[in-house]
This record gives C-alpha cells, sequence and structure tokens, in this order.
C-alpha cells in the first residue's frame, strides 16, 4: 500500500513538473512569436518598433513591481502604444507568456 502512494506522489510531481516546463515553453514561444518584435528577445525593448512605441524595459521597477494580474489586464486590454490581444491569445496562453516575462526579469 505505502508503494502505490509513493509510486502516485511520485506520479502527482512528475505531471505537476511536466505542466510547468510546457507552460514556460509555451509562454516562451507565444513571447517569440507575439511580442518579442517590440519588447526585444531578452524584454529589454530595444527593438526599432520598442523604441518607436516607447515600451518599458521588463526590468523597469514599474513593472518588476506590476503584479500578474497587472501584466495579464495590460496584454488583454492594450496599454499606451500596445495592442489589445484579447481574442488574439487565449487567457491561458497570456498566462503562460507572463510567467515567462517573469523569467525575463530574473536575468
Amino acid at each position: 500500500m505505502k508503494n502505490q502512494i509513493r509510486l502516485a506522489a511520485v506520479g502527482v510531481m512528475a505531471a505537476c513538473m511536466a505542466a510547468t516546463a510546457f507552460a514556460q515553453d509555451s509562454g516562451a514561444d507565444t513571447y517569440k512569436a507575439k511580442c518579442a518584435m517590440c519588447h526585444a528577445a531578452d524584454g529589454s525593448g530595444s527593438t526599432p518598433a520598442g523604441k518607436a512605441m516607447k515600451a518599458l524595459p521588463f526590468s523597469s521597477p514599474d513593472l518588476v513591481k506590476a503584479s500578474d494580474a497587472d501584466l495579464i489586464a495590460s496584454t488583454k486590454n492594450g496599454k499606451g502604444k500596445m495592442p489589445a490581444y484579447s481574442g488574439k491569445l487565449s487567457d491561458g496562453q497570456i498566462t503562460a507568456v507572463v510567467a515567462y516575462i517573469r523569467t525575463l526579469q530574473k536575468k
């Protein structure tokens, strides 16, 4: 019985780790396809389009302290010159992109 519980626990942990890795991969893929053209691959906003639209770097204190909900809302509804992605990206894709942005902020 204990072995079955241990196997089940290992299975649940493996599934959670795989889901997290998938979310990061899909967030990175979506970011590269939809966001990097303005925000740059590293989140610096240093692309010609990002400079023209005055995109803040993700390392900006305002964006670092912004909540995930704030970043999700900005992505869904647009903000400043950034277009709205509601209807273009699913809620899951937007959440995964925000999670990926958080990894860029740690670099």
